[in-house]
């Protein structure tokens, strides 16, 4: 792997002139953000009294401006959107209402995910689920059965976004403080404030024609870059004791190169390997750090057309090092199989551990 011969010390200095906000560069993306948003937004609303055929491109334009403004929350939970804390938190908790996010959870969820990615120890926590093949091999019927759902596309993209930003969101986690517990209940409050005056403004048929698309084709983007940017092919994931942060940021996170529009409106967030390497580079900043760092020019880069590839995805696996469909995994979920019987029969009385409990 050529990231180890870079050290992460030298990579963290080379990237340093790239992190910390510009306050100038920040409330453009504000102005150049949120104001089409509401501007598209409306314009969706006036364009029902035309035809719905004109109001379906106004609101997939909508959705990706709503993508862009999930960025600016996302950079106000690194506190690299403002030098300010108090301003990340205001401006996060904004954001997070019209993304259906509460901020200081996802602000913990995704720190965990920053310093775990990639780690086959740490998983479950800011991440999606991922078994390896041996997990697989040895997992019971309803799990697997559980697994298949879960990574099925039209489940994923098709029921996620439902799940995640409408149901999950709105609970809190158990081990959450009460700071985090009184923000998600500030979120809900302000989502419930914002959705009654919207209905009471312009009734809820034309509330629901504007922002049902919206909500459901926003989430599925972020779902799809979420995921498309860790589930390539020769991705990295290691055990702790092999486990590296800079290998896992670099290697781990893709280079997502996308037409200049969507790479305008994805709030650079292709530059994920950037992105994980030092999360303080603000979304403006990681094109710069890419093209001026060497070494992270390296990165493995996707194409729209190559992450498709991404839906077949299933299992790791961990001998090879690669990503594999279920129908790839079969010699070696048989093999993983014969393994795991071999083994039981050494200690009588012993029941597989991959018949289930």
């Amino acid at each position: 792997m050529y990231m180890k011969e870079t050290p992460l010390s030298k990579l963290k200095k080379d990237v340093a002139p790239y992190e910390g906000s510009d306050t100038k560069a920040s409330l453009k993306q504000i102005g150049n953000t949120m104001i089409p948003f509401f501007l598209l937004w409306y314009a969706s609303y006036l364009s029902l009294s035309v035809s719905y055929w004109l109001t379906v491109p106004l609101l997939l334009v909508t959705s990706g401006f709503l993508v862009r403004i999930f960025i600016l929350f996302h950079d106000c939970c690194h506190q690299s959107f403002f030098r300010s804390r108090r301003a990340n938190d205001v401006l996060g908790t904004i954001t997070g209402i019209l993304t259906l996010v509460p901020y200081m959870q996802w602000k913990h969820t995704h720190s965990v995910h920053h310093a775990t990615s990639s780690n086959l120890d740490k998983r479950g926590v800011g991440d999606m689920w991922l078994l390896t093949v041996q997990e697989y091999a040895q997992a019971s019927f309803w799990k697997k059965v559980a697994y298949r759902c879960y990574r099925h596309p039209l489940v994923m993209f098709g029921l996620g976004p439902i799940s995640v930003f409408l149901i999950e969101y709105r609970f809190n986690r158990r081990e959450a403080r009460l700071k985090e517990r009184l923000n998600v209940y500030l979120t809900n409050v302000g989502i419930v404030v914002l959705y009654t005056l919207l209905i009471l403004a312009i009734g809820w048929k034309a509330f629901l024609l504007i922002q049902a698309p919206v909500f459901f084709l926003s989430g599925v983007m972020g779902i799809w870059l979420f995921y498309v940017q860790h589930q390539f092919e020769d991705s990295y994931f290691e055990h702790e004791e092999q486990w590296s942060y800079v290998q896992a940021a670099v290697e781990g996170s893709s280079y997502y190169k996308l037409p200049k529009v969507l790479q305008w409106i994805t709030g650079n967030i292709g530059f994920h390997h950037v992105h994980h390497l030092s999360p303080k580079v603000p979304n403006y900043n990681l094109e710069k750090a890419h093209e001026a760092v060497e070494p992270l020019q390296k990165a493995t880069t996707i194409t729209i057309r190559t992450s498709l590839k991404a839906l077949r995805y299933r299992l790791w696996d961990e001998e090879r090092k690669v990503f594999l469909s279920f129908k790839e995994a079969k010699p070696y979920l048989k093999k993983a199989k014969s393994d795991a019987k071999e083994e039981v029969e050494l200690l009588p009385g012993r029941r597989p551990s991959w018949q289930g409990e």
